[in-house]
């Protein structure tokens, strides 16, 4: 007998607030057969439990049977969606503007054609206006449909109305396809191979995009073909590391949800997601004013109702606002003042954890090891980069490459020598095999090699050189990926000068600082 809490009434039931339990309550008082009475009290038993289990349904009720349970669940999963569906035709554009649809379609079957066509008509502005062409395609559809079978006194105008606009809209929805399916595609690459390794991933990322990308003109673009442009022009730059262009069309992605303000709650994940790419931009080419200025108006959108009565709205926002939050405290070289944030996000995992992909949740872990390192708290840091280590490593293997590198180091730093020779084998042959062994790695992993052996006088001299050959190295247009992930210099720097790695890192983002404000 199956007891898995991912049951899919389960989690249903368990992802519904105060308010959908009350209104699905009342929903269901209208039934009063003995069959709608057992699957409320099935719905009262799931609701209760903290884990599913079958088991306990049968011992906590007599009237439900091993034969009925499956009927009964699937009754309940869709009655609890239609009590949902009426619930969020108030606030569901999408929703709302099917409701019409299926209302004119009662009216067509019953041959009310006039009082179908203007069912449809109210719906047809709604559409427009907030740039729902799938649903505006679909009503001019039926429209043809209708006036097909009933002739109006303006038949003539009206049907070369309808073809007209329908055929424009059909323009706009295949260039809006042309356009997101390369958004979609550039984020599949990076989420392969993250940033380009070598002069071989940037040529095949760049003939990608470019034989992709189709001839347009900015100004005959709709909204959303202009969103899903910039989105791809995002993605590809963010992929080369050229992040000042990145940033550039980040701006565009956000600036237009800025002249289209109405279309921000309509389409709030689409908005959250330019934010957050924009500040991801704006880390990457160090400009603090920006990111903070950037980083509030994304804190104050947790206040706004289409953000609080959205659950995937809230989840994108957690997602978003706390990485950047991580992200503000390393760009200020503040490490231990970021660590408050530790619990804050274990507690938005554990509440959001079925809602969080796994590539999400592993940089989230990478990125508070990297708090704690900083820190000086080692132990810690080795707990989080465990979390990604042992999570299989099918995505992003970048961060699972970098969480080795840096777990050695903080052995290193713990003293741990014996730690360090036995894995430091294992980790080469892991980034040999996943293809993300550069120069950077090799170097690095070619110096905790040797310096566990070493006397402490060799061993600064040996800082010293690494340190030297990584500057060198920084200026390598496909080196420098691996300092994005682990500023290796600025831990050398430390070990040479024998200061704190927070102390370290606070001074170079303070005169990073100035070199930007000059």
């Amino acid at each position: 007998m199956p007891n898995s809490s991912n049951d899919p009434l389960y989690l249903l039931i368990k992802s519904l607030s105060k308010s959908e339990k009350r209104n699905f309550k009342l929903f269901v008082n209208r039934l009063q057969s003995n069959e709608d009475s057992k699957f409320m009290v099935l719905f009262d038993v799931l609701d209760k439990q903290n884990e599913y289990s079958e088991e306990k349904i049968f011992q906590k009720t007599s009237d439900i049977t091993k034969a009925q349970l499956s009927n009964l669940k699937a009754h309940l999963y869709k009655q609890i969606l239609q009590s949902l569906r009426m619930n969020a035709s108030n606030q569901d554009l999408d929703i709302y503007l099917r409701e019409q649809i299926d209302y004119a379609k009662l009216l067509y079957n019953k041959g009310l054609y006039t009082q179908s066509l203007k069912m449809l008509d109210k719906a047809k502005v709604s559409a427009f206006e907030y740039e729902k062409n799938a649903i505006l395609l679909e009503i001019y559809d039926f429209e043809k449909h209708i006036e097909s079978q009933y002739i109006t006194r303006s038949i003539d105008t009206t049907a070369e109305e309808i073809t007209k606009s329908a055929n424009a809209l059909n323009k706009k929805i295949s260039g809006t396809n042309v356009f997101s399916n390369l958004g979609l595609r550039l984020y599949g690459l990076y989420l392969k191979t993250s940033h380009v390794r070598n002069e071989k991933d940037f040529l095949f990322v760049s003939e990608f995009f470019k034989s992709n990308l189709p001839a347009y003109n900015i100004d005959e673009l709709s909204f959303f073909e202009k969103l899903y442009l910039y989105q791809s022009y995002v993605w590809y730059n963010y992929i080369i590391q050229d992040f000042l262009t990145c940033y550039k069309y980040a701006t565009k992605w956000v600036d237009l949800f800025t002249e289209n303000e109405r279309l921000t709650p309509v389409y709030a994940d689409l908005y959250l997601k330019g934010l957050h790419n924009l500040m991801a931009a704006l880390f990457f080419v160090n400009h603090k004013t920006k990111f903070n200025e950037v980083l509030n108006k994304l804190e104050k959108l947790g206040s706004e109702e289409f953000i609080l009565n959205n659950e995937n709205n809230s989840v994108l926002l957690f997602q978003y606002l706390y990485i950047n939050k991580i992200n503000y405290h390393f760009m200020n070289g503040n490490f231990s003042g970021g660590l408050y944030l530790v619990n804050e996000i274990e507690s938005g995992i554990e509440r959001f954890h079925k809602k969080i992909d796994d590539n999400r949740i592993l940089n989230f872990y990478y990125k508070i090891g990297c708090l704690y390192f900083g820190s000086g708290d080692n132990t810690n840091a080795i707990k989080y980069l465990n979390k990604v280590i042992n999570h299989p490593a099918h995505i992003r293997g970048d961060i699972h490459s970098f969480s080795r590198i840096l777990k050695l180091i903080a052995h290193y730093e713990m003293g741990d020598t014996e730690m360090v020779e036995y894995q430091v084998k294992s980790v080469y042959r892991f980034l040999y095999k996943l293809e993300e062994l550069n120069q950077v790695q090799q170097q690095i992993i070619n110096f905790l090699r040797k310096v566990p052996v070493m006397d402490a006088i060799s061993v600064k001299k040996e800082f010293v050189k690494l340190r030297g050959s990584l500057i060198k190295l920084q200026q390598d247009p496909y080196e420098k990926r691996a300092f994005l992930y682990l500023d290796i210099i600025s831990w050398l720097t430390c070990k040479i000068e024998n200061r704190s790695i927070q102390e370290v890192m606070r001074e170079k983002a303070l005169n990073k600082s100035r070199i930007i404000n000059d």
